[in-house]
């Protein structure tokens, strides 16, 4: 069994502009890190747009057709959110991507994975573009792996921001846990420790809100003292990450101080929490990350734990929906 990373040459069509951040050179700083594999990861390109009912799940209709009205054209979402003429099916291929990891991870063919998408997704709402954001990629990963018969998918957001799109669409939910670690008072704000769900979702939000200066070692605390009692409690079936890297130390969006080692001790302390109830399925989507260099160097740091464990993992019996809590 293997590590899927989907991906696709045409997400670099969504392109906002020469001094956007949210540039396609990030993309391309990722697969040029990954130009070499590491044994065990297979890239595909599953060249399957997202639906309108997919994405349904997690946005409003009346989102879904103003966006999907824009496809074609250049305008803006709103100051920060810009689509050029190929965004919104670079958009709808992002998401895409992440539900066919998701298949994979319910149908046994990979037993973890990395959806290396863009544009990013965390902060889209369930009615509103927001921070480069379009569609929410890991909310409707999540909704789809509900979908499939997995009955608890915990959602792990370690972007440096809080990922305050996808809270607001599972806070009254009882089958998605969401844990958000982030860097205290940057945009889009929010992200409180007084953040914990509403009705049915009541005490599976979590937010831990960081200081300036956070470093490998209070990150890897949040996990242990934070993560690890909630997933022990919570049991899930799956465990999917939204993976953004402007934690880094050399990322200019942020003032934290993680280092590419230690997005990868992330990684394994995740894989490591999900073994146990999700048989080691885990799916990392890409968010944030800004500085070239350290993005790609992260990324493929992770990618290199998934397949370690992908390839410790053999052997064993993987979860799948069917047989869960048999």
């Amino acid at each position: 069994m293997h590590t899927l990373l989907v991906s696709s040459s045409r997400l670099l069509e969504h392109d906002p502009g020469p001094e956007h951040p949210e540039s396609p050179s990030r993309l391309r700083s990722v697969l040029a890190a990954l130009t070499n594999l590491p044994e065990g990861a297979v890239l595909r390109d599953p060249g399957r747009m997202a639906t309108a009912e997919e994405l349904g799940r997690v946005h409003t209709g009346a989102y879904l057709e103003a966006v999907l009205g824009q496809r074609g054209r250049a305008c803006a979402l709103d100051e920060e959110t810009i689509l050029s003429e190929g965004s919104v099916e670079a958009a709808l291929l992002a998401a895409g991507a992440c539900l066919a990891l998701v298949d994979a991870l319910c149908d046994g063919s990979a037993r973890n994975g990395f959806a290396l998408v863009r544009p990013p997704g965390h902060h889209a709402t369930a009615a509103r573009a927001m921070g480069y954001c379009i569609f929410n990629n890991v909310a409707a990963a999540a909704a789809h792996a509900i979908v499939r018969g997995v009955k608890r998918v915990l959602v792990v957001d370690w972007d440096v921001h809080h990922g305050n799109g996808t809270q607001e669409i599972f806070e009254a939910r009882d089958d998605v846990l969401f844990f958000s670690v982030h860097q205290e008072r940057l945009f889009p704000g929010g992200g409180g420790v007084d953040e914990r769900g509403t009705g049915p979702g009541a005490g599976l939000t979590r937010n831990v809100p960081l200081a300036p200066g956070a470093d490998d070692e209070v990150y890897a605390a949040v996990l242990t003292r934070e993560l690890a009692p909630l997933v022990a409690g919570f049991e899930p079936e799956m465990v999917l990450v939204s993976a953004g890297f402007d934690a880094h130390a050399d990322d200019p969006m942020s003032e934290q101080q993680v280092s590419t080692a230690g997005f990868a001790a992330l990684c394994d302390t995740v894989c490591a929490l999900a073994q146990r109830s999700a048989g080691g399925r885990v799916g990392l989507v890409l968010e944030g990350g800004y500085d070239l260099a350290s993005l790609g160097a992260s990324v493929r740091a992770c990618v290199e734990v998934l397949c370690r464990r992908s390839r410790e993992g053999q052997g064993t019996r993987t979860v799948t929906a069917s047989h869960a809590h048999e």
